[in-house]
């Protein structure tokens, strides 16, 4: 008898990641495991989850056709409501909120083609989850579970009562039992968690799985949203001083006022440390810059120690270094944890390429703080919008902007652009400038500001969307509060509500990477 050819019993069944030549396949299957009751994915969004956390996509195939899928996100779970929706969530289904610092993996969807059901695909998904939560040291994974029999008894009993039901097995759910069979345990029920899911009535099932394994790890930051937020902002005087000494008590003189007046964040003006110019011999431009950035060390040392000990965070303004023989205009974020962060400004003025020839940076961030996160737009950069759109994207809730400008005129494109940017992106900006002179100082010899706190433009914000403004072209300070939690509020369910109108099928602004050799 002849050895017996098994292969053509063989069906191959595979588990990988979503590749972006599956997602019109993926169309097609979630019209076939849900028809008409949920609405279903569009490209776009598909392709955003790709760009932005390929790691947490997952299909399953067999023969090479694709049997089912899932889709999640990394969030910090304790930065979103506890009733939150499925779009608050997802970003409306882009993920353009996963966080790869965070702590919880979200799954938002899991589907399995009716004709492989009771194959322990779906359980293939939920391992890949588990997989990846233990390789990425996540704490949790959380799901927000349909409930897609409830209509059948939605006239006999609560949501609440159905839920307990199926807990004790009195009932069979085939998503809530399947979620319980895989160690999530409720943690509560959401109303109005996807409004096209007449199933389950729009109800949802909060569940949560714990990665025992789970190591706290001192190298991811986690940081909880407080709100409000208090802001001083800090219109410097420029006048001339003698040492680096005078320098610093200065500026230790408007850290203690920002101090003492319960602030989270200082904010200095762009070019602060030109004053140290006053003393400097050195009458060439070009090259008194670059006897500036000698003073880079003494300037970093200074501010870390300042908002360590008045506890607050320093947008330090901005300072000229020197790396590689190229000099770059940095903003440095100073935590009051000693943590230190910079941004580079990424648009030059021809002012600046004429005078001190001073080379752009590459990349625009957010940051993480004990405040949510924040960005640094330094001066001209607020008056690209791009900067901004993408800050916002990566999920910035307040944009600093520290400038110097020598007339009104400049100062107006800063000011104009700022409250601009907190229209369109739903934020909070904020600018500080430089007033006064160094007259012995080339290119810096005048100054004009009018330094401000700005909002959103709506009616849970002051009426002009200025929350404090400084008396123009003097010495002192503002300080307001921004409240956060009407930022996402507003950001939900506003009178307009811009991130969320995007057309994004026609449009979108990408941050591309670019190699320095």
């Amino acid at each position: 008898m002849s050895e017996l050819d098994v292969s053509k019993f063989e069906k191959k069944v595979e588990l990988r990641n979503i590749q972006y030549n599956d997602i019109d396949e993926l169309l097609k299957l979630q019209k076939i495991c849900f028809p008409n009751h949920m609405e279903p994915w569009k490209r776009e969004q598909l392709e955003s989850h790709l760009k932005i956390f390929p790691e947490g996509q997952f299909v399953v195939t067999c023969e090479g056709k694709i049997i089912g899928s899932c889709s999640s996100l990394i969030v910090n779970f304790d930065e979103y409501d506890d009733q939150h929706t499925w779009d608050e969530i997802t970003d409306d289904g882009y993920i353009r909120n996963h966080n790869p610092d965070g702590y919880n993996l979200y799954g938002i969807e899991v589907m399995v083609h009716p004709d492989f059901r009771r194959m322990k695909i779906g359980k293939r998904l939920y391992e890949a989850r588990k997989e990846l939560a233990e390789e990425w040291n996540l704490k949790s994974i959380i799901i927000g579970g349909r409930i897609p029999n409830y209509y059948k008894y939605a006239n006999e009993m609560s949501a609440r009562d159905y839920v307990k039901e199926v807990i004790h097995h009195n009932l069979y759910d085939p998503v809530l039992t399947f979620q319980l069979m895989n160690e999530f345990t409720v943690m509560r029920i959401n109303r109005s968690y996807l409004p096209d899911d007449q199933q389950s009535k729009e109800y949802a099932t909060l569940m949560e799985w714990n990665n025992v394994d789970y190591i706290p790890s001192n190298t991811k930051r986690h940081f909880k949203t407080s709100e409000p937020v208090r802001i001083t902002a800090i219109q410097y005087m420029m006048k001339t001083i003698e040492s680096f000494e005078d320098f610093a008590t200065q500026v230790e003189y408007y850290t203690d006022v920002a101090a003492d007046q319960g602030s989270d964040f200082a904010v200095f003006p762009e070019l602060l440390t030109t004053q140290l110019l006053s003393f400097v011999e050195e009458k060439s431009p070009s090259q008194s810059i670059r006897k500036l950035t000698e003073f880079t060390e003494d300037y970093i040392e200074l501010f870390t120690g300042l908002a360590v000990r008045y506890n607050v965070n320093i947008i330090g303004g901005s300072h000229f270094v020197e790396e590689d023989g190229d000099v770059y205009n940095v903003a440095y974020l100073f935590r009051r944890d000693g943590t230190i962060e910079k941004q580079y400004k990424i648009h030059i003025t021809p002012n600046e390429r004429k005078w001190w020839g001073i080379t752009p940076g590459d990349k625009v961030q957010v940051f993480d703080t004990d405040c949510g996160k924040i960005a640094i737009l330094i001066c001209y950069d607020i008056e690209f919008p791009e900067l901004s759109r993408i800050v916002t994207d990566m999920g910035a809730n307040i944009i600093f902007t520290p400038f110097c400008t020598e007339d009104r005129q400049g100062y107006v494109r800063v000011r104009y652009c700022s409250q601009a940017r907190a229209v369109e992106n739903e934020i909070y900006t904020v600018i500080a400038g430089t007033v006064g002179n160094l007259s012995q100082v080339e290119n810096m010899d005048i100054q004009y500001a009018q330094s401000g706190i700005f909002t959103p433009s709506d009616f849970a914000f002051p009426r002009d969307g200025i929350v404090g403004e400084c008396h123009p072209n003097i010495e002192t300070v503002v300080v307001g509060d921004v409240d956060l939690e009407i930022l996402r509020r507003q950001r939900k369910a506003g009178n307009v509500t811009q991130l969320r109108n995007r057309r994004l099928d026609l449009y979108e602004v990408v941050q591309k990477s670019k190699n320095i050799n």
